[in-house]
């Protein structure tokens, strides 16, 4: 397996400490223990690393699995302190590995604001919070998302390209769509707002907001059935809006494909800036295009195995 399919903040070091991507900057070797913990908790090379990852994984999945127990009432009737006590076991595995995880990479800070150190800290709060507001743990079942770990543990880094792919014609026609969404949201008002006047109280119009509820449902060709108009003016309007959400859903699903279809065009890798640690750059980039830092490992060919 490649140096590209273990996580960005693994640090590939040599016997003598030197980073070996940096030989005109070096710097300062971390101490032995961390080295290795860095190795056990963001490599995917080593034995250790994948047993780590495989029994975390199995961990993050036993704890979503009894966040889900503890929402049925049968079972909290019965089994309610045992779910309580193994809440607060994972929750204090996962402190700790947390903790290891900052311990162990040579900027804290830059992990703890990246996604997975995000969503690894979202992942242990409900449960210290629990204690001051009651039924925020179930906030914990967060703790799927760190299932995407499983990309480099199963050797799947090309699926992992793909979503990146996705994201960045998302990222890309951004503007687009925030147009397109502002464009449906003037016309749900429009909509929302002329039914008030048309249709009134009577028909269960009882306000503009509501009305509005009702242009956003009819829209959207979702159509609960709730609030609907009795006078034909008010029918022949509906008909139109529901027209309009026919015509309207190819829109985002347009700019969205053209985007994909631009991003299809260009050849990019998962290398992660040495600066930002953002991906997404194209495969011969010299530069991060986010940060303007120098990348390293440049055109490094793409490996599953």
């Amino acid at each position: 397996m490649s140096n590209r399919q273990t996580d960005r903040f693994h640090i590939p070091l040599t016997e003598t400490g030197q980073d070996t991507h940096s030989e005109e900057k070096p710097v300062e070797p971390l101490a032995p223990w961390r080295l290795t913990l860095n190795d056990i908790i963001f490599g995917a090379e080593s034995k250790g690393g994948k047993l780590f990852d495989v029994v975390l994984i199995i961990a993050i999945l036993l704890s979503v699995v009894a966040v889900m127990l503890e929402s049925v009432p049968m079972i909290v009737a019965n089994y309610r302190p045992q779910l309580i006590g193994i809440e607060w076991l994972f929750t204090i595995a996962f402190t700790i590995e947390y903790g290891l995880r900052l311990a162990s990479v040579r900027h804290p800070l830059k992990y703890a604001t990246s996604f997975y150190g995000i969503v690894d800290l979202f992942s242990i709060i409900p449960t210290y919070l629990s204690v001051l507001i009651p039924g925020i743990n179930s906030l914990l079942v967060i703790r799927i998302l760190r299932i995407l770990r499983v990309f480099r543990v199963l050797k799947l880094i090309r699926y992992v390209n793909e979503a990146e792919m996705l994201m960045q014609a998302l990222r890309t026609g951004r503007r687009k769509i925030l147009v397109f969404l502002y464009s449906v949201i003037t016309m749900v008002v429009v909509f929302g707002a002329i039914m008030f006047l048309v249709e009134g109280p009577a028909a269960g119009f009882t306000s503009i907001p509501t009305s509005i509820y009702w242009a956003i449902v009819t829209l959207t060709t979702v159509g609960y059935g709730d609030i609907s108009p009795v006078t034909p003016l008010g029918q022949l309007i509906a008909s139109a809006v529901m027209i309009t959400g026919y015509a309207i859903i190819a829109v985002p699903t347009g700019i969205y494909t053209a985007e994909l279809a631009n991003q299809l065009r260009v050849q990019r890798d998962n290398r992660g800036c040495p600066g930002c640690g953002k991906t997404g750059h194209e495969a011969d980039a010299e530069f991060c295009r986010f940060c303007g830092e120098e990348m390293i490992d440049k055109k490094v060919p793409a490996s599953d195995s």
